[in-house]
């Protein structure tokens, strides 16, 4: 691949998250970091994050996590958890969505949720959807659930889009030359999923044709996406 090298805008921010890199700072997605780096401000000691796939809500709860100690679960895994030993902490529950439909999974969130702030401790929440929108049975969880507060991770501006498209393709060891990602970004749908699958699409074909990712070749896929 080229070896020429993408400079990111300078204006861009780093915030470092447990070694797993840069978390890019933008008009989309600073309230929501901002709200992480107070969080012990939090109404109620309790948050919602919520944003689309790829966002950026893992990132953020690890930065969270690394800021106040807390354990991180999926909500798929609570049913089996140990709650009172999980609410001895501050605990971040991912993926809210995966406990819809399980009576067990939250009946336990409800506890978790409980005996988390009964002990003086902060209560993170990650969807992609807002608290008023999810399918939650147990009625005392869902008023908690709906009483929490929220901060909103935006679809990804211009800068924002130019940096998940550089870290997706250095993650692929793929440095992009210069100028490919500024004429990839006013080219594509404003959607974090949209910059994974056309990363996914320029690296199937840069292998297929044994060529680097050119801006002939970004032409092409943009064309076969239906995007140019």
């Amino acid at each position: 691949m080229s070896t020429e090298q993408f400079a990111l805008p300078l204006e861009f921010k780093r915030l470092n998250a447990l070694g797993r890199g840069d978390f890019f700072i933008s008009d989309s997605n600073a309230l929501a970091v901002a709200m992480i780096d107070c969080w012990n401000g939090w109404a109620g000691r309790k948050l919602a994050l919520v944003g689309p796939a790829g966002s950026g809500k893992t990132h953020l709860a690890h930065v969270w996590a690394s800021l106040s100690g807390a354990t991180i679960i999926t909500a798929s895994e609570l049913a089996e958890a140990d709650i009172p030993a999980l609410a001895q902490g501050c605990v971040c529950v991912e993926d809210i969505e995966g406990l819809f439909g399980d009576a067990k999974a939250e009946n336990a969130l409800f506890h978790l949720h409980n005996l988390t702030l009964a002990e003086g401790n902060s209560l993170l929440v990650t969807a992609r959807t807002a608290p008023t929108q999810w399918v939650i049975a147990l009625p005392d969880l869902a008023s908690r659930m709906q009483g929490t507060q929220v901060t909103q991770l935006g679809d990804p501006d211009d800068k924002l889009l130019a940096a998940v498209l550089a870290k997706l393709l250095f993650d692929r060891q793929i440095t992009p030359g210069v100028g490919l990602i500024p004429y990839l970004v006013p080219r594509m749908p404003r959607a974090f999923a949209a910059a994974q699958t056309l990363v996914d699409a320029l690296d199937r074909a840069a292998l297929a044709q044994r060529k680097d990712i050119t801006r002939d070749l970004a032409r092409t896929v943009l064309v076969d996406l239906g995007w140019d």
